[in-house]
């Protein structure tokens, strides 16, 4: 077994998204962290805080930059972030004189916070798209089974018929609310990070603004005054992942209770067993309760990440870094495993 079951060769087929684990991967988070050096050199010459010269050796530089990663992974034990060692790799592949220019005005968290951002904005469409995808696959479930009856369990006992649609509803609503939040919380999350070392941006003077401005232009991100010790964004993001996969889990569990009674859902597909061959366990569905409640777990970790002391963290920063990414894999997994489920169900109700 590996430390996380989301890039497990076995586990992951369950528990994983390889679209959504693939934006974490070093391969990813290096190209991500060369396209905000080689934004921010164009973003300074553009204004005059550079030279022209130096922003064309930087980006000639790094269009052929190849960085040594087991040098990147001496220099995260030695200095907490790959983000000194890998400067100096682009300074010695720029050369003098303009190796000076490179990373100029900038700090480790800037590289790190926008790259991280970068790659949660191509996340965030993915998950956006199973999401939808959940929806619509929910609507095509209540038009076909609406109508059939259901006897509604309050507290796991029988009360009163309902409809299978009012239980298709709860399921669907939830998602919908979901997407509105997704709107609200991307406005607040995809802005650049740019604040030199304590957030002042000093060595940009008063062109300050407009290089940080310029620079969200070309990596197509908000324009926002430095974030380094105001985490809530991320939190925010987190809860939001919570409460996905919280819905999911009720979905998941719902399908695992009726598949339990027998008669009020068929599934195709469902789990065997290797000591009984009669079952037909709800895999998926159990699947999706264990996910709601991994994230629940990890969100109180999240909200713990908002503690940065002063002008910027190292312990709280490191925090998220364990946490959020598997948070995002796992609602990508949850939705990929929801739509998967729905695709199975042949009927709800009698």
């Amino acid at each position: 077994m590996t430390v996380s079951p989301f890039d497990h060769p076995l586990l992951s087929g369950l528990l994983g998204d390889e679209e959504a684990a693939r934006h974490f991967s070093v391969e990813a988070d290096i190209a991500a962290m060369l396209g905000f050096e080689r934004a921010l050199a164009e973003a300074e010459a553009g204004f005059g805080v550079i030279p022209r010269d130096a922003e064309a050796a930087i980006v000639a530089a790094l269009a052929a930059f190849r960085p040594d990663t087991a040098k990147l992974r001496a220099g995260v034990a030695k200095d907490g972030t790959v983000v000194a060692e890998l400067v100096r790799q682009i300074k010695t592949a720029v050369g003098g004189p303009h190796d000076a220019y490179v990373h100029f005005g900038a700090t480790s968290q800037d590289v790190i916070d926008t790259s991280l951002v970068l790659r949660l904005r191509q996340v965030i469409d993915h998950i956006g798209l199973l999401l939808g995808e959940n929806i619509v696959r929910l609507i095509g479930l209540e038009l076909e089974f609406g109508e059939r009856e259901l006897m509604a369990m309050t507290r796991m006992q029988p009360a009163i018929p309902i409809t299978a649609r009012d239980r298709i509803v709860s399921w669907r609503a939830p998602l919908e609310r979901h997407q509105e939040r997704l709107a609200e919380v991307s406005g607040r999350l995809l802005v650049l990070q740019l604040g030199g070392a304590a957030g002042t941006l000093e060595k940009l003077g008063d062109k300050a603004a407009a290089v940080r401005a310029a620079l969200a232009a070309k990596l197509g991100l908000a324009d926002a005054p430095q974030w380094h010790s105001q985490r809530d964004a991320l939190a925010e993001l987190a809860s939001w992942l919570s409460l996905v996969t919280g819905s999911l889990g009720k979905f998941g569990l719902d399908v695992a209770l009726m598949a339990q009674m027998g008669s009020d859902i068929k599934l195709s597909g469902a789990g065997g067993s290797s000591a009984m061959p009669h079952k037909q366990n709800p895999v998926k569905a159990e699947a999706l309760a264990a996910l709601a409640r991994f994230n629940a777990v990890q969100l109180s970790g999240m909200h713990q990440a908002l503690v940065h002391e002063q002008e910027r963290s190292g312990a709280a920063w490191t925090l998220e870094w364990l946490i959020l990414p598997q948070m995002v894999v796992a609602t990508a997994a949850a939705l990929r495993l929801a739509a998967e489920l729905v695709a199975q169900i042949e009927s709800v109700g009698h």
